[in-house]
């Protein structure tokens, strides 16, 4: 049982650390095609993306932006048949790229772009790491194994807060309608008790009681 959950944890490691998978996306020729990822604060974001052409001579051009969750524009890329963006997220919540052909389309027809896109553990260039701190081999993977690590507490950490935004979204909820539903059941009361009053005045008034 033991060697199992090591075995998953394992899996688990390797799956977080291995590199971005590449996203492949097919533009019609009129509208936009859109990726997003829900991406937490603080956050490194890097990604690049290529128009895939059969025809060589005559390459489709593109236009390309980036949006943070508040609507902040992080990158916009025009006439372009390749191009990067990197940044570091400043705000919590959904990142959107989309991309269109921007007119120059010999073919007419639609486009296809490959766009690797990596954050977080992902978009850390551990060739760069080694080089400066002069480590390699099993010392490397434990640094890439103690990113992981760390990069799971900050997911965790980050679920345990919109789980306590959204409890406390629900406890407000929960009040509102309370209240509402007091104040409801306090108008019944009161139309019901007033048309009473006012038959009692009605039948008075015929002398009928």
């Amino acid at each position: 049982m033991m060697m199992r959950s090591a075995s998953l944890i394992l899996l688990f490691l390797f799956l977080l650390l291995r590199p971005g998978q590449a996203i492949w996306l097919t533009l019609p020729s009129s509208g936009t095609k859109c990726v997003s990822e829900e991406i937490q604060n603080n956050v490194v974001v890097l990604a690049d993306y290529v128009v895939i052409s059969d025809d060589h001579s005559h390459t489709p051009t593109i236009s390309a932006k980036v949006t943070s969750p508040y609507g902040n524009n992080l990158h916009l890329n025009e006439n372009a048949t390749h191009g990067q963006f990197a940044f570091t997220t400043h705000e919590a919540g959904n990142y959107l790229a989309c991309f269109w052909i921007d007119g120059h389309n010999p073919g007419g027809g639609a486009v296809s772009v490959n766009l690797d896109w990596k954050t977080g553990i992902g978009a850390k260039d551990w060739e760069s790491v080694a080089r400066k701190e002069k480590i390699e081999g099993l010392e490397l993977e434990l640094r890439k194994l103690e990113g992981a690590v760390e990069a799971i507490h900050e997911n965790l950490l980050f679920l345990k807060s919109r789980e306590a935004e959204m409890r406390s979204v629900s406890e407000k909820t929960n009040t509102r309608v309370a209240w509402f539903s007091i104040m409801s059941l306090g108008v019944c009361i009161a139309v019901s008790t007033l048309q009473l009053w006012h038959l009692k005045q009605f039948f008075q008034k015929k002398k009928l009681i």
